[in-house]
This record gives C-alpha cells, structure tokens and sequence, in this order.
C-alpha cells in the first residue's frame, strides 16, 4: 500500500503538468505581426556631414620641420656608428663573455642604441602631438603630422631590426 501510494504521488505532479500543456496550446497565442505603432519608429538617421581635415595649422608646421630634422640627424648619426659597431661585433664573435672584446662590442652597441635619441624622442614627440589632437578632436593637419610619423616609425623600425641583429651576434645574447 505504501508502495501504491508512493508511486501515485509522484505520478499526479506529472499528469498535472500534461494537462496544463494540453491546455495551454488550445488558447489563441497572441500574433507576431508587426503592429501599426511599431512602424512609425522606422524613420533613417540623418546623414552626419564630417568636413575632411584641413591644413596643417602654421603653429606646428615649424614643430613638424624640426622634428623631422631630429629624425634626419638621428639616422645620421646611427648611419655614422653602425659600420663601427658591425666590426666589432664581429671581432668579438668567438670571444668569451665579459672578455675584453665583447665588452668592447656591448658598449659599442650601447653608442649606437644613444646615436639614434634624437629619432627616437621625436617619434615620442609626434606620437603626443597626435593624441593631444585627436582627443581635442582638432582633426586640421592629421594627415599631415601621421605622414611624418609614419616616416619616422619605420626608421626607428629598421634601427631596431639592426640593433637587434647586432645584440643575437654577440656571444651570450
């Protein structure tokens, strides 16, 4: 008898949940059509004009002129002393570390890595400018200040691909 009760108990919550179904798909489900008041909201945005950026404006145009001379004497002066650092690394090739020659070579690379500051500082420079004016959103002569920048970022690019070249050719790096 238990065992009859028992089983009956949990059999009624599940004759209870098939008749709430079977009710529930007889009645009318509301539609999904789309209503009258629905497509008066349907309206396209108005088209926001953005006037293209103009000139460089004439109080940067001496600031970009004398960092892109920075840039210039920097790639000059990595020109000047990469030759140099080139032979002495290679001298230092089969020497041991913390021998006369490699130290020698690391300083070396540490002149050459200081040659390049002025490049690298005007590169930080413009890479200020150009977030001061983006987000003063004073969009005149961006063109113009990204051009140089780009200029720049691949200098330093290829300098650093050197200096690293260089760094992989010493013992012990």
């Amino acid at each position: 008898m238990k065992r009859a009760l028992l089983l009956l108990s949990f059999a009624m919550p599940a004759s209870l949940s098939l008749v709430a179904c079977a009710a529930a798909q007889q009645t009318q489900a509301p539609s999904l059509a789309k209503r009258p008041i629905e497509g008066r909201f349907d309206v396209a945005p108005p088209a926001i004009v953005i006037p293209p950026p103009g000139p460089l404006p004439s109080d940067l145009a001496g600031r970009l002129a004398r960092w892109e001379a920075d840039a210039a004497s920097g790639q000059q002066a990595f020109a000047a002393e990469r030759d140099a650092t080139a032979a002495l690394v290679a001298a230092a090739a089969g020497a041991p570390v913390a021998s006369e020659r490699w130290v020698v070579a690391q300083q070396a690379i540490s002149r050459l890595t200081a040659a390049r500051a002025p490049l690298s500082g005007a590169l930080a420079d413009i890479d200020r400018l150009y977030i001061e004016r983006t987000v003063d959103e004073a969009v005149d002569g961006l063109p113009d200040i990204y051009a140089l920048r780009d200029r720049i970022a691949e200098m330093e690019s290829a300098q650093d691909a050197i200096l690293q070249a260089l760094s992989a050719a010493l013992p012990g790096q």
